[in-house]
């Protein structure tokens, strides 16, 4: 469940397949905090309609009404892929890059049809199943994508502030590029268990992002390979130009070795499995206490507007008591006067 709907699941008679329903809460008036804009979800409808890549998640199909919009998704049922790796005893960087050139694939396949995702983060990245050889990366949650078009300029305030790149802070022109920034730091924490900008506070993050400064710190990547720190360093440049696309990402040598001794350095060099683990609870405890926060604010909203509807009720009672008093008054007035 969510701020604006819940997601349960589903089968669909015919076929006896299981898939996950989303129901998403329209606004009902201009103005009103609770839902979600038509527009919105219509928008991130018609982005789903046109993907159908295996590391992606498809929509099935759609049902609409005044109240609500409930989108059928195929089931994926494997968690977050940071959850999963922190039940690792211990995960070399090969492995890890199993997982990281999927999502490439996917960053590629949306790249190529002008869509960016806007929003890469961990808690986005799932396996479709947990329990197989080979887990499969699926990428979810396009509430915040956009359709790009040529010589039209797109900006926007979205995102989380670990993950967004600088030109979203600076309120600047938003690309393809903004993503490949997002998965320089999803690669960085894979890899270290620290965030490379994350502050005291998401205002002291935010201005870590924009400044750009980051460090390999030793205690942290040593045993991390120097290809996997290039990686990085061509994923977190401010200059949204400067960066990787998604295919060059796919053919770099951390990624797609090109010698022997690339492939072995790859195997030998491992994530710092500690780090990682205390990253992810911290991560996991801060999400839970959002939920928290976000339910006690509606229970708050709620309890106000039940208070609201008390007192307006009561008002009513007071005026139909008023109402009738004046009546009673005028009656034994036309009485009075009549005996008179």
């Amino acid at each position: 469940s969510g701020h604006f709907g819940v997601v349960r699941l589903c089968r669909q008679r015919s076929t006896s397949t299981f898939y996950a329903a989303k129901f998403v809460k329209m606004r009902r008036r201009w103005g009103s905090r609770l839902g979600l804009e038509r527009a919105q979800v219509e928008r991130e409808v018609a982005i789903l309609r046109q993907l159908d890549h295996p590391n992606i998640m498809r929509l099935h199909d759609l049902f609409t009404s005044r109240a609500e919009m409930v989108l059928i998704l195929e089931l994926i049922s494997g968690g977050e892929l940071f959850d999963f790796i922190a039940e690792k005893e211990m995960l070399s960087e090969e492995e890890a890059i199993e997982f990281l050139g999927q999502i490439l694939c996917g960053v590629e396949y949306l790249h190529a049809r002008l869509i960016a995702h806007f929003d890469l983060k961990p808690e986005n990245i799932m396996l479709q199943e947990k329990d197989v050889p080979k887990p499969w990366i699926k990428i979810i949650d396009f509430g915040l994508a956009q359709q790009l078009e040529d010589g039209i300029i797109f900006k926007s305030l979205c995102g989380t502030p670990q993950y967004i790149a600088p030109e979203v802070i600076n309120y600047e022109p938003l690309s393809p590029a903004t993503d490949m920034w997002s998965i320089g730091v999803i690669t960085y924490i894979l890899l270290s268990g620290l965030s490379p900008f994350q502050g005291e506070t998401d205002a002291e993050t935010l201005s870590n992002v924009v400044a750009g400064a980051y460090v390999f710190e030793e205690r942290c990547f040593s045993q991390t390979s120097e290809m996997a720190k290039d990686f990085i360093r061509q994923l977190l440049v401010k200059e949204p130009e400067h960066r990787m696309t998604a295919a060059q990402c796919l053919v770099h040598p951390w990624i797609k070795p090109l010698s022997r001794k690339q492939a072995l350095s790859r195997s030998r060099s491992s994530i710092n499995m500690r780090n990682f683990r205390k990253f992810n609870a911290r991560r996991k405890w801060k999400l839970s206490y959002n939920t928290v926060s976000a339910c006690n604010r509606l229970c708050h909203t709620r309890l106000l507007c039940d208070l609201r509807k008390e007192d307006e009720e009561l008002r009513c009672c007071e005026s139909d008591q008023e109402e009738e008093r004046s009546s009673h008054i005028a009656l034994l007035r036309r009485r009075r006067s009549s005996c008179s």
